[in-house]
């Protein structure tokens, strides 16, 4: 799957107008039902179904069954529906922070509901949900990875996912440009094993021929290749090496949770 759209790539202040709630326009004409959010809800399925490139004004007119125009009353275009559409997903997996009840005046801490109250889940838990949570969406919506993302407009659904993993974090005792490092580098990392898992799938659903046929048809010439002798640390792997019942995805998580953990380990020393 190449990226082949942007984000931010039409109108960002239009954008962030409908994203945040102060942008819709529609006063009279459209259908009856006709809103914003249908037509958000309705592209995001056609999305999921066929791809991104099957997402058009037109089209969408069609599904909804609506005149074209009636969609441009409640959003200028596709650039921006498309803005929407991922603000939208990616508030799917934003775990909201816990409001801080203010409190109105000093008291004793009521060691009844402390001892019964669940105890926060530290931050190495809120990286593996968050990295788990980034998968999952890819895997629901996998015309994510054809947008390209370094120009994101923020809306609630990012806001609030970026507010989540901060709550998470913050008490590692890094500093601001670090903890949103750590936030690109588990993403980079979750996009990158959720790229080869879809063109995985891609590439069985264009070619028609599975994973076992697939290698069983270089098998002939590996099986020569690998008793020549030429390449002895690859013959002498075990059939377990490249099977299925490993999780790549869960090793290399808790190995950069481990890196990780020795950084946060050295600044509580400070």
């Amino acid at each position: 799957m190449t990226t082949t759209e942007s984000s931010g790539s039409g109108d960002v202040s239009r954008s962030m107008e409908l994203l945040w709630g102060t942008g819709e326009r529609a006063t009279r004409g459209p259908k009856p039902g006709l809103t914003l959010d249908r037509i958000v809800t309705a592209a995001i399925e056609l999305a999921d179904a066929e791809g991104l490139a099957a997402v058009s004004m037109r089209r969408l007119s069609t599904e909804l069954g609506a005149g074209t125009m009636s969609l441009y009353r409640h959003v200028p275009g596709r650039a921006e529906l498309v803005d929407l559409m991922l603000d939208r997903v990616q508030g799917e997996g934003a775990h909201a922070p816990e409001p801080h009840a203010a409190e109105p005046h000093a008291a004793e801490p009521d060691t009844a509901d402390s001892d019964t109250a669940e105890p926060a889940p530290g931050w190495r838990k809120t990286v593996e949900r968050a990295a788990r949570d980034e998968l999952a969406l890819y895997q629901a919506h996998p015309w994510l990875l054809s947008v390209n993302q370094t120009r994101p407009v923020l809306g609630p659904g990012a806001v609030g996912g970026m507010e989540s993993m901060l709550a998470g974090i913050k008490d590692t005792g890094l500093s601001d440009p670090e903890l949103i490092s750590v936030i690109i580098m588990v993403s980079g990392y979750v996009s990158g094993v959720a790229r080869t898992q879809v063109h995985a799938v891609e590439v069985r659903q264009v070619t028609g021929i599975s994973d076992d046929e697939f290698w069983r048809a270089q098998e002939p010439m590996l099986s020569t290749v690998m008793t020549s002798g030429r390449y002895p640390l690859m013959a002498a792997l075990s059939p377990e090496a490249f099977g299925p019942d490993f999780d790549h995805f869960e090793f290399g998580l808790q190995r950069l949770l481990d890196g990780l953990e020795v950084l946060v380990e050295q600044r509580a020393k400070r």
